[in-house]
């Protein structure tokens, strides 16, 4: 008799086999389809302006014609599903514009549209060809949205109480779980076959954190969840092809995941699996590390204040600036010594506070970049230095409280004559979903990446696909196909 898997993953294919969401629940919807349009406008975004992103992209062997292939948005590629998870995913991350959602650990749970896309395009195209009979849910609209709060929710339950940071993993090992659970569904494998793959997923070696952390940052970071959404869906294909799972992957002794590398205790969820993660994502109004989007508001409106003073000289008149935020930003991008690359600046909330107080405005993804003024500005390195950061317990406690999920930092500027800007606190910034500016700020910045590409028409047309649950998938990602693109396709 076969041994049962552990219980984690009964529960995942569980939720994602039988759970029926609330169709009439509008406010579900709503923000599943501001997720999916924030995340494919992110990918457009890079595929637009980053020339680094665009060589990560295409055939592993330059010229592979791929039948049915995923068109990856933005390029004129064609590849097949999981180097087309790998783009996608890379596409929607590299310039850290993508929702996130913290916790103990942290993350951002669109990524998990790079795999959820290119496996169920590469579907329609192969379905609508006759080279495969589909057996899974319909390729709609509405089956991605599902596929799309169900992936969520699974990172984000895992998210709020479990800090695989704290043992060297990356976050990313949840985008993997979450996108593999997913797949499985819209695969049409069997429950079983579900829990063998998810057991696969546990089974893998999982990326160490250093490349996002300190000054071993580098663009990987970048590119860690486009390698998480290929992962997952290559073990979703292994196991339709045959390869069983290990049921004890989680709780085996002495070589299960908890014994060997997570902790023996297992995992904690906060709440029962539903709909909760997509209805409170950050979206990001600017391409920050999420942790220090709340002190780069701060730091503009400090910035302002500073003028209205009629102070010009920051270097001159400005002494210290304390910045007291939350134990998690302080972990993650606190950073003081030289800075390598525009990974490592991104990932320093000094830069990017001393930056928007400098411009008076918040960084763009440019700013980062080696050959930016500011990379190399003297008078920002030396604003950077006073720049003082500090873990504040109480944001820390708000910022993991499920009822509150503020993201807080104040902002004190503490100047020459002995007087101080008073301190600016703000817990809950533009892109958070108790923020009343959210929505609009959303679809501006959705309007602002796409127009990169494409005419107020084509967007148009995007948006009434969105709309229709009926939508084929197919039909879908062409629309994010360049017209002259397109005809070489």
């Amino acid at each position: 008799m076969s041994r049962q898997y552990d219980q984690p993953i009964v529960d995942i294919v569980d939720y994602v086999y039988h759970h029926t969401l609330n169709q009439d629940d509008e406010a579900i919807w709503k923000c599943a389809r501001t997720a999916l349009l924030d995340a494919m406008g992110c990918a457009i975004e890079t595929a637009a302006t980053s020339t680094e992103c665009r060589k990560l992209l295409g055939p592993v062997i330059e010229g592979t014609v791929v039948p049915d292939g995923f068109r990856v948005p933005g390029t004129g590629l064609q590849v097949d599903p999981v180097k087309g998870a790998f783009d996608l995913g890379v596409l929607i991350r590299y310039l850290d514009h993508n929702d996130a959602l913290g916790g103990a650990e942290w993350g951002h749970p669109s990524d998990n549209l790079g795999a959820i896309l290119p496996v169920m395009d590469w579907l329609s195209r192969a379905s609508l060809s006759g080279r495969r009979v589909h057996a899974g849910p319909p390729l709609t609209m509405q089956t991605l949205l599902i596929a799309l709060v169900k992936a969520y929710e699974i990172q984000g339950c895992y998210q709020m109480r479990n800090a695989f940071n704290a043992y060297g993993n990356d976050h990313v090992v949840l985008v993997k779980l979450a996108s593999a659970s997913v797949v499985c569904w819209l695969l049409g494998l069997t429950e079983l076959q579900a829990m063998a793959t998810i057991s696969h997923v546990w089974m893998d070696g999982h990326p160490n954190r250093v490349y996002r952390s300190g000054a071993n940052t580098i663009p990987r970071k970048g590119w860690a969840a486009g390698d998480a959404t290929r992962r997952a869906v290559q073990l979703a294909l292994l196991v339709q092809d045959g390869q069983p799972g290990s049921a004890g992957a989680l709780s085996a002794k002495p070589w299960g995941f908890w014994e060997r590398t997570f902790g023996e205790a297992g995992f904690v969820l906060p709440r029962p699996f539903g709909s909760w993660a997509v209805q409170n994502v950050l979206f990001k109004s600017m391409p920050v590390e999420g942790h220090a989007i709340s002190a780069v508001e701060a730091a503009v409106l400090q910035a302002r204040r500073f003028q209205q003073r009629r102070l010009s000289d920051p270097l001159k008149q400005i002494q210290r600036i304390d910045l007291r935020t939350t134990a998690a930003a302080f972990l993650i991008i606190n950073k003081h010594g030289p800075l390598h690359n525009a990974a490592d600046r991104d990932h320093c909330i000094q830069y990017a506070v001393a930056l928007a107080f400098l411009k008076g405005s918040p960084p763009e993804a440019a700013d980062y970049l080696d050959k930016s003024p500011w990379a190399n500005s003297e008078e920002l390195e030396a604003l950077r230095g006073r720049i003082v950061v500090q873990s504040d317990p109480r944001l820390t406690e708000d910022y993991l409280d499920l009822d509150k999920k503020s993201i807080g930092a104040g902002m004190t500027v503490n100047l020459a004559d002995g007087s101080s800007l008073p301190e600016i606190l703000i817990e809950y910034p533009v892109g958070h979903a108790r923020n009343p500016k959210t929505p609009a700020a959303v679809q501006e910045k959705f309007f602002q990446n796409m127009g990169l590409m494409f005419s107020a028409t084509e967007i148009g047309r995007i948006l009434g696909a969105v709309q229709n649950p009926d939508t084929l998938i197919s039909d879908f990602t062409d629309l994010f196909i360049q017209s002259s693109a397109r005809a070489a396709l």
